[in-house]
């Protein structure tokens, strides 16, 4: 009787030995999926002035005010070189107040001004009609994000070790 290999055992399928089409990699399925959020996103958005990555920083702050740059960053997935001209752009905007740490002044503290914590009313209005947008039951939302996030985590602790 032949032995299965380590990867058929755990339920991986090698997979072919030559590249499938381009409509076969789920990699590119989730990349244009995120494209297509975007294009769903962007004039939603274009009122209160706010970019996606912008929105979800801000979409953090409505869950926790009052977060350190790096609590941001590591939530967000981004570096603060990355974060730190966004919430520069979102401290122009009039929605958050960055200041130093009196405990730590090494840390920064991101809290939102009264505007942004006015704009959060909108945003219900956004989410709800991007959701729409998927054609999605609630149900299905919910387990493909389940999904996704799964795939997020094999895909960090592939790259880490």
């Amino acid at each position: 009787m032949r032995k299965e290999s380590t990867t058929q055992q755990r339920g991986h399928d090698p997979g072919p030995s030559t590249p499938a089409g381009l409509g076969q990699f789920l990699c590119f399925a989730v990349y244009s999926a995120n494209h297509a959020f975007n294009r769903v996103y962007q004039p939603l958005l274009r009122e209160p002035g706010l970019t996606y990555p912008q929105f979800i920083a801000l979409v953090l702050l409505w869950e926790k005010d009052d977060q350190t740059v790096g609590d941001l960053g590591e939530k967000l997935f981004l570096q603060s070189n990355t974060l730190t001209p966004m919430l520069k752009r979102l401290e122009s905007l009039g929605y958050i107040k960055r200041n130093r740490d009196s405990a730590d002044e090494r840390q920064v503290r991101v809290k939102l001004t009264e505007a942004g914590r006015k704009l959060q009313g909108r945003a219900l209005e956004i989410v709800r009609r991007v959701r729409d947008a998927t054609g999605l039951q609630e149900k299905q939302v919910k387990q493909l994000t389940e999904e996704v996030t799964l795939l997020r985590k094999a895909l960090e602790t592939q790259n880490s070790q």
